[in-house]
């Protein structure tokens, strides 16, 4: 079993309130729920009008595939209307053997 997850910054420049940037993010938030079947979540920035951080995580047979799923993600955030990706950082779940 592989697992990672990956926080996505991004900037919405056009936003003005609240209310349009949860119109600017909700279709990143359900596209890469509906779209990739991954786990995601806004988990940053909840107060901040032009901020959001954006949470994925993947859990798959390979490492591989792991990795390919990231990189969809990833450039289906990037490639997101009235958004600009800051940044994104991928943490890896190490895993213990059993019986050690």
């Amino acid at each position: 079993m592989y697992a990672a997850a990956t926080t996505f910054d991004l900037h919405v420049p056009a936003s003005r309130s609240l209310k349009a940037k949860r119109a600017a993010v909700r279709p990143i938030v359900d596209g890469l729920r509906h779209r990739f079947r991954i786990s995601v979540a806004e988990v940053g920035y909840l107060d901040q009008w032009q901020r959001s951080l954006v949470a994925v995580a993947v859990v798959a047979e390979s490492e591989h595939r792991v990795q390919e799923l990231l990189d969809a993600a990833e450039r289906f955030v990037a490639g997101a209307p009235d958004v600009e990706l800051l940044r994104s950082e991928t943490a890896w779940l190490e895993l213990e053997p059993e019986g050690v």
